[in-house]
């Protein structure tokens, strides 16, 4: 039999080899750091017998594939030690997940943060007992059987949920067994460095009708320094988090009296307007005129867009006049009326609106987490209306333009494709040509992608970028999704250059997504120190005393004149904690005034980059922050340097 690799050469073999005899044969190396394989792009375990003609490719911990498997493999291995701790637990699903694994389990006594070290011990004993992962199948019927005869009804629930002609994998490591369709590591051997991070409660199925589990989540890694390193990114993010840094700079606030409804405070108002702000101006540059639709439109509009069938139960509705009207999840409908307004030529395309328009969904308030998950934001829209030659260009002028956004922020950001949904609408042959548009401009900028298959939005396949913070972490914020299904449901037109009517393409996309979320992207990205052009306060006046109050002012008065966002501190402290306050601040600069510097005309700069820098008279010091907030500089502390 012949096999090929992922570099595209060829073994042959003349009997049926195991995927880690495989890997064996090409490098011992490589079978030692094997998680799994792939067998002609099915993950499939390392014990799987290959005997035809196929593709192979091992799988290691540096594989997106390769990685669940060693993960979920540490699941069961935290699953079996609750059982031996607590055997009367009742178990519910546990998945690997892009950052480590869980498991939802059902227990009588409450557990809580303290127990995670003991379930840890248990679990170190059974990586040192190196207990083979095996895997069998069983009948539906007697799978349901088994499962119900090991007191486990939440498995027979799953198991009663697929087809009657089901054939059911388990994988069995000593006494325990869970119901799994793999792939596995071999043995538990290899999970040596792994850790419990956190406890916390989620619905059965994650409806709110069901029962309240317990999730216990967890990271696993081959190596203990990867393990530690982790752990300290982790630490780092809490340091970092935006709902902590939110509430010290005064930007946000979140009341019991609208969960997942944000308030910004006059700070936070600051920051969010210099965004949008920021936003019209790039907009302008690249050829779009700005709109607003209303936030409240009738059921027959979103009957027409598809929304009401297909996203209702994101949907807050009201009733009008007695007739049903729901708040807007999505800006596209209005946007689409806009365009209707008025008769459209192929002069007209391509016809690019921006919105910042106020959106409202839905959310579980479970999944509420500050400003990443709210339920109602500033969606910074986008529609562009084209003719069909004009896709490729489009497509192509907006992901540059999501380029040069993200690269001011200095973020480093992944691209993916994502294709057909099984909720979607329209024809095969419309899904195939935008999907194809998608992927040529890709190709034509020459950026690299993964395909998403099954991800796109239900009127269209779509991009995504995936942007990288300074601590590694990643975001999805912009998208750009091709839409051939609301022009024709809403029956647009325009005029071609032959005198007929032709419908148009549409494209939706954000650059920032979200703005709420972008903000809090923002305030962990810079752990709330943000460059001088965004920060709510570019400048505070410390006078030394309060003799210098009124030297104090005339600074402040001068840059308040120039744009200079400024604060001046009254305060009638000493100026070691004036100077320890505004650091805490986050301040990009503090200007301090005294006999000296009154006597001299001016000002002692400090900023947060680089420390003291002695003095400057004012025009100086208005020269050099004016130039960084023009060239909306990020300057790095010296300690990055």
């Amino acid at each position: 039999m012949k096999i090929t690799l992922k570099d595209g050469s060829v073994k042959e073999y003349s009997e049926p080899k195991s995927v880690i005899e495989i890997a064996a044969d090409l490098s011992e190396g490589l079978a030692r750091a094997a998680c799994a394989g792939e067998v002609d792009g099915v993950a499939v375990d390392l014990r799987t017998a290959v005997d035809k003609d196929c593709s192979v490719n091992i799988l290691t911990f540096n594989d997106e594939e390769g990685r669940a498997a060693f993960r979920h493999t540490a699941s069961h291995i935290m699953a079996q030690a609750i059982k031996r701790l607590y055997p009367d637990v009742k178990l519910a699903i546990g998945p690997s997940i892009s950052d480590g694994f869980y498991y939802d389990i059902d227990s009588e006594e409450p557990l809580a943060a303290e127990d995670l070290e003991k379930i840890e011990a248990e679990m170190k004993k059974i990586v040192k007992e190196a207990l083979p992962l095996k895997r069998f199948t069983k009948p539906r019927e007697e799978a349901i059987a088994f499962m119900k005869e090991k007191e486990e009804p939440y498995k027979v629930e799953l198991i009663e949920d697929l087809p009657e002609d089901s054939i059911i994998s388990f994988y069995e490591q000593g006494e325990f067994v869970d119901l799994c369709a793999g792939p596995h590591l071999m043995t538990t051997k290899p999970v040596k460095a792994f850790k419990l991070t956190s406890i916390a409660g989620a619905y059965w199925r994650g409806s709110e009708k069901n029962k309240m589990l317990t999730r216990i989540y967890g990271t696993a890694f081959p190596k203990k320094a990867d393990l530690e390193e982790y752990l300290q990114k982790i630490e780092e993010a809490k340091k970092r988090d935006h709902r902590k840094l939110g509430k010290e700079l005064g930007l946000f606030m979140m009341s019991d009296e609208g969960p997942g409804f944000p308030f910004f405070l006059p700070k936070g108002m600051v920051l969010k307007n210099t965004l949008l702000d920021y936003w019209r101006e790039i907009h302008k540059k690249n050829g779009y005129v700005e709109i607003s639709s209303p936030i409240i439109l009738n059921r027959h509009l979103w009957e027409t867009s598809g929304h009401w069938d297909h996203y209702k139960e994101n949907m807050y509705t009201t009733v009008i006049d007695e007739q049903d009207y729901a708040i807007k999840p999505m800006n596209c409908p209005g946007g689409i009326l806009v365009y209707q307004s008025e008769p459209r030529s192929y002069r007209d395309l391509p016809l690019r609106m921006g919105e910042l328009g106020l959106v409202h969904r839905h959310e579980k308030s479970g999944q509420l987490h500050g400003l990443m998950r709210v339920r109602c934001f500033t969606q910074d829209d986008a529609h562009i209306f084209m003719m069909p030659d004009q896709i490729r260009g489009e497509i192509k002028d907006v992901a540059r333009l999501i380029d040069e956004v993200y690269s001011l922020f200095g973020f480093k950001y992944h691209v993916e494709l994502s294709t057909r949904p099984e909720n979607s609408m329209g024809s095969d042959e419309d899904w195939t040509m935008a999907t194809d548009a998608l992927r040529g401009a890709l190709d034509d900028l020459g950026l690299d992608y993964v395909v998403n298959e099954g991800d796109g939005a239900f009127y269209g396949p779509k991009i995504d970028f995936h942007l990288e913070d300074s601590i590694g972490r990643t975001w999805q914020c912009g998208t750009i999704q091709l839409d051939f299904q609301l022009p024709l449901r809403f029956e647009m037109e325009y005029i071609g250059a032959d005198g007929e009517k032709h419908r148009p393409i549409m494209i939706h996309r954000v650059a920032f997504g979200s703005i709420e979320r972008f903000i809090g992207i923002l305030i962990e990205h810079f752990a709330g120190a943000f460059p001088t052009w965004l920060a709510p306060v570019q400048v505070r006046v410390l006078p030394i005393s309060d003799k210098y109050i009124d030297y104090a002012k005339k600074v402040s008065g001068a840059l308040l004149a120039a744009g200079i966002r400024t604060e001046i501190d009254l305060k009638s402290e000493k100026i070691g904690y004036k100077i320890r306050e505004a650091q805490l601040q986050k301040l990009p600069y503090m200007l301090i005034v005294g006999e000296k510097e009154e006597a001299d005309g001016k000002v002692s700069v400090r900023s947060r980059s680089d420390g003291d820098e002695g003095q400057k008279t004012l025009e100086e010091f208005l020269v050099s922050i004016q130039e960084e907030i023009r060239t909306k500089e990020i300057k790095k502390m010296k300690t990055e340097k």
